[in-house]
């Protein structure tokens, strides 16, 4: 459903009025196209502290030029800040140039992880937190501020070409931990996912078609499954797509092995989309719309990712991405049913994912939509929709491919690094932030 209310800040009188009124002003965001997949500008590489990271090579491969007076993006090197004066450098280096970073533009600010030994260096990398997401909520025009905690650029390669990128126009506010795995790097950065195959469940629609579309132009073989009843759109979407449509009830007992069966050769990529919701507040819900919400949104995930992993189908260095909601991590009145059956997903991602590496080299995280513009939303009565549009720091709703462009990140063969992770999709709403 189309944003009137962004469509009238983007002229002249819309801007003054809004401005007179004190009201939103968002920026219509930059998202990736075939014409324009990088970022306009220049990249700006600072740093506070004293830092032992090679960057340079990585830098170098994002597309963005070293130079120029309008950075499309600022990386500000912070892991090795260990007190409170060196979170003076911080400021120091952000200060002077921060407005001059182009609308849609990107800060992304990196960090190390707590040490545990040392409660001054904690303090102060735990207060980048706290700095990355005030500024994530001032700096308007469409631009994005993140943080990354790591420990090896090399392992970050992948998430921090993402968040230097048109293709996370809707993150937001987010930190990110990057582990220290060896990557693997894919011969073709354009196309990570060639030879690999990708099921999506949910796909013949919305968010699910958006995730099938953006891995198939990754490379990636798409199996599109959805219920019997939309079989027709699935088989669209999967011969739009050159890929395969499966259909089954994923609640089913035996959904787990028919998957199985119907992918002999494998799977490298297993996208957990599929969700409904039952709208009601606790007092006026009855038990089928709560136990039909959670066995869709969270036992049917469950059921299905252990079958796989038993059965061997999902291959060594492969991917499970899961969908939850900032419903699950903030809460959402009438939602009870909705919030519970999220978290628990985010409960399954942070217990597996460090076995499902270890175990079997797999990785498993979690995106977390917030409002993102699909038929389901735009039922959403008129206040209510608007509330949840503007309640974020790019005060406006996300599309189904800002949901898509994250799992590809996460699928990407060179992210085998981000494990455990939930990662928003909400443009860093206000709710839960």
């Amino acid at each position: 459903m189309a944003d009137r209310y962004l469509s009238l800040t983007g002229t002249a009188p819309g801007r003054f009025l809004t401005r007179r009124l004190g009201l939103p002003q968002p920026a219509v965001l930059r998202r990736w196209s075939p014409e324009r997949p990088a970022l306009d500008g220049s990249l700006l590489h600072l740093t506070a502290g004293t830092s032992t990271l090679d960057l340079a090579p990585v830098l170098a491969r994002t597309g963005l030029t070293p130079a120029g007076d309008a950075p499309a993006a600022i990386v500000l090197d912070a892991t090795g800040v260990r007190d409170v004066d060196a979170l003076g450098e911080v400021h120091a280096a952000l200060h002077p140039v921060v407005r001059s970073v182009a609308a849609s533009g990107r800060v992304v600010v990196l960090g190390a992880p707590l040490d545990a030994a040392d409660h001054h260096q904690a303090a102060a990398q735990q207060a980048l937190e706290g700095f990355t997401r005030s500024l994530g909520k001032e700096i308007g025009r469409g631009r994005t501020v993140n943080l990354v905690r790591l420990t090896d650029a090399a392992a970050a390669e992948s998430t921090l070409r993402f968040l230097l990128s048109p293709k996370s126009a809707y993150v937001s506010g987010l930190v990110i931990e990057v582990g220290a795995q060896e990557p693997t790097a894919p011969d073709n950065w354009e196309r990570p996912l060639t030879g690999r195959t990708a099921l999506v469940t949910g796909a013949a629609r919305g968010i699910g078609e958006a995730v099938a579309e953006t891995l198939a132009r990754d490379g990636a073989h798409v199996v599109v499954l959805d219920v019997p009843s939309a079989e027709e759109d699935a088989r669209t979407v999967a011969a739009r797509l050159g890929g395969t449509a499966l259909t089954l009830d994923i609640t089913a007992a035996d959904a787990g092995a028919r998957i199985a069966d119907a992918l002999p050769d494998g799977l490298d990529v297993l996208i957990h989309n599929a969700g409904v919701t039952r709208d009601r507040r606790l007092v006026n819900m009855p038990a089928d719309r709560w136990s039909s919400v959670l066995e869709i949104n969270l036992a049917s995930v469950l059921r299905t990712t252990d079958a796989l992993l038993a059965a061997g189908t999902l291959r060594p260095g492969g991917r499970i991405v899961a969908t939850a909601s900032i419903a699950g991590l903030a809460g959402n009145a009438g939602q009870t049913n909705y919030g519970a059956s999220k978290a628990g997903v985010v409960g399954l991602v942070r217990s597996l994912a460090p076995r499902a590496l270890a175990e079997h080299r797999i990785t498993v995280n979690a995106v977390a939509p917030g409002f993102i513009e699909t038929r389901m939303t735009a039922a959403i009565p008129l206040f209510l929709r608007e509330a949840g549009r503007r309640m974020n720091s790019l005060a406006q709703g996300g599309l189904p491919v800002d949901v898509a462009e994250t799992t590809a990140w996460l699928a990407h063969p060179a992210s085998g690094a981000v494990n455990g992770q939930v990662v928003r999709v909400c443009g860093q709403s206000l709710l839960g932030a």
